[in-house]
């Protein structure tokens, strides 16, 4: 994919971040937005945000286990970070300009002992979403973050403390940050155990954004000539990567199905209900959905052009690095056939993209 906004350019130079990825560079995959698309949780639990009560541990394989109120947090050694942030959904943000102390600080100050060679990242979440990274890592890239361009990161990203390392797709990149631990071997995070997302997530690296396991053919048959779908629905039953070019489901009760980066061409998916389905990274092109019901999908990263959404339902839905339209070569713009179709309330649509759904769908505002 190029960029999404031909009149944006990425940074003059190609220099290296701090993690050893190219600053100014559009990984493979990716397209560059202005915008900051909130990912992931949209809100953190109330202890979260009660500044008073909050706190931040640091334990595990340490001599000096310890915790930290807010302020004290604030207090510690203040710095810009000036990081390309790249989603695995597919966007890409350059130069973004974020404040707060590098993780190193802790580290020092906790000891950590040699056995120790991963570092888990835990939020406050209710859904206990945590993430790791390799230790040597860590030292080099990653950063307690709590504000951007000065003022202090909205709770959508992450208030009131997250931490960034540039060098890894953002899912690597833990908001409401509220504990970290040492480890001697690595434990995976909330979305590589339960979206199947990649261990290490390099965008740089060939292709990390999942572990794609093979589906047997047979398998593979029985799901596309499947008449109920019951059994497979959410996230624990995820697909990722299946060939299901020009399928036509015998059914037209899909919801809730997760089919994650899969080959959906084609498909002929009119008047499908497809409400709460997560169909993110998936190629749509040419696909029929008419009259389909995706109200509160999740589609980021997805691929429509060439698809026919006449009439389709996507309010609710998330569309970061969604794609509606692309300009080729030559100047034309192939696109979507968006005409009637609702996408109030839908969040994360990139500029030209959300001004291509302006000009031929529903209008409506988005965030």
């Amino acid at each position: 994919m190029g960029m999404d906004d031909p009149t944006i350019r990425p940074p003059e130079g190609g220099a290296e971040q701090v993690g050893g990825a190219p600053n100014g560079v559009l990984p493979p995959g990716q397209v560059e937005t202005r915008k900051f698309p909130v990912v992931g949780e949209r809100q953190p639990p109330p202890e979260a945000l009660a500044l008073e009560s909050w706190r931040l541990t640091v334990g595990g394989l340490v001599d000096h286990p310890f915790e930290l109120t807010y302020e004290q947090v604030l207090a510690l050694p203040q710095e810009e970070l000036v990081a390309d942030i790249h989603c695995v959904t597919g966007w890409t943000h350059f130069g973004m300009r974020l404040g707060g102390t590098r993780i190193t600080t802790l580290l020092e100050r906790a000891s950590v002992q040699p056995e120790a060679r991963f570092v888990r990242f835990i939020a406050y979440s209710p859904r206990d979403h945590d993430t790791s990274l390799a230790l040597d890592l860590v030292r080099r890239d990653t950063w307690l973050i709590h504000s951007r361009d000065g003022e202090p990161l909205a709770p959508e990203h992450g208030f009131p403390l997250r931490t960034v390392t540039p060098s890894r797709y953002f899912f690597k990149s833990i908001k409401w940050l509220r504990g970290i631990e040492l480890l001697a071997a690595d434990q995976r995070g909330f979305w590589e155990r339960e979206s199947s997302y990649h261990d290490l997530g390099d965008p740089w690296a060939g292709d990390q954004r999942f572990h794609s396991g093979s589906v047997p053919p047979e398998r593979l048959e029985r799901f596309r000539a499947a008449t109920s779908y019951k059994h497979l629905r959410g996230i624990r039953k995820i697909l990722i990567g299946v060939d299901l070019r020009d399928w036509q489901p015998a059914t037209r009760d899909l919801g809730d199905l997760f089919l994650k980066r899969c080959d959906l061409r084609g498909a002929k998916l009119a008047g499908c209900d497809l409400r709460g389905a997560n169909l993110s990274l998936s190629s749509l092109r040419g696909a029929d959905l008419r009259g389909a019901r995706l109200a509160g999908a999740d589609l980021e990263g997805a691929d429509f052009v060439g698809a026919d959404l006449t009439g389709a339902d996507l309010t609710d839905t998330a569309l970061s690095a969604t794609r509606f339209c692309e300009t080729r070569d030559d100047g034309a713009v192939d696109g979507a056939t968006v005409s009637g179709m609702r996408w109030e309330r839908a969040h994360g649509v990139l500029e030209t993209q959300e001004a291509y759904l302006r000009q031929h769908a529903a209008p409506h505002a988005t965030d």
